[in-house]
């Protein structure tokens, strides 16, 4: 897990960069699905009171990421169906109009190249998790082309909750892999400036996404997993 006592900053308060550090955790799959989380573990490895934890339990509660039970604790939130079809509702909005934005020179595009070369080590190393890891660090990098910090904090809740969906399988290749020869199709076409044909792509890309997402949890339900 990430650790370590963090100081509040002129620019961002403490409740929010330590919010902040937990949806990373939770992009990077350190969180899982229904997981209880511990007030006086993760107070000890922020260095803060619980109290200050509390608000931002309560933050993240607010943003769909955490679950408050009474009596019972803070858990990780399991997102649904509901969310699924909400969460690539949002993502067509903003990253359309990152597309839209779009200009060959922007360094984004630059981290986008490396991270889909990196994607394409995962894959030969089997490490399915990571792949997804770098695959939403590629969309991340897509919403950058538009150069709004408040598009891109929209996005990386965005970004945790999906993280979320895909925690709650165990296999996750079918999920992953259609999807790198996509990204790099669209790539290519946000770096020649066709921007017809990577808005064309970017709808095929979250409508088959969400599809195949869609499938994958209703077919959970259907065999009980965690039911």
């Amino acid at each position: 897990m990430i650790g370590g006592a963090i100081a509040e900053t002129e620019d961002q308060p403490l409740t929010e960069q330590i919010a902040g550090k937990i949806r990373e955790m939770l992009i990077s799959g350190e969180l899982s699905p229904g997981a209880k989380l511990s007030e006086q573990q993760i107070a000890g490895q922020f260095g803060i009171s619980r109290n200050t934890l509390r608000e931002i339990f309560r933050l993240l509660t607010s943003q769909n990421l955490l679950v408050h039970l009474p009596n019972r604790g803070v858990f990780v939130a399991t997102p649904g169906e509901a969310a699924v079809v909400d969460i690539y509702r949002v993502r067509h909005v903003i990253q359309k109009g990152a597309v839209q934005a779009a200009v060959p020179s922007h360094p984004a595009l630059r981290r986008m190249r490396e991270q889909l070369a990196q994607t394409g080590r995962a894959r030969e190393a089997g490490d399915w998790r990571r792949v997804g890891t770098i695959n939403m660090e590629f969309h991340r990098s897509m919403v950058e082309l538009c150069d709004s910090a408040r598009l891109s904090a929209c996005f990386d809740l965005v970004l945790a909750e999906l993280r979320l969906v895909f925690a709650q399988f165990e296999d996750t290749a079918h999920l992953h892999e259609p999807y790198i020869a996509l990204n790099a199709e669209l790539l290519a076409s946000l770096e020649a400036g066709d921007i017809d044909a990577a808005s064309r792509q970017l709808d095929t890309y979250l409508l088959r996404s969400e599809r195949s997402v869609l499938a994958a949890l209703q077919r959970r339900q259907v065999s009980g997993v965690g039911g």
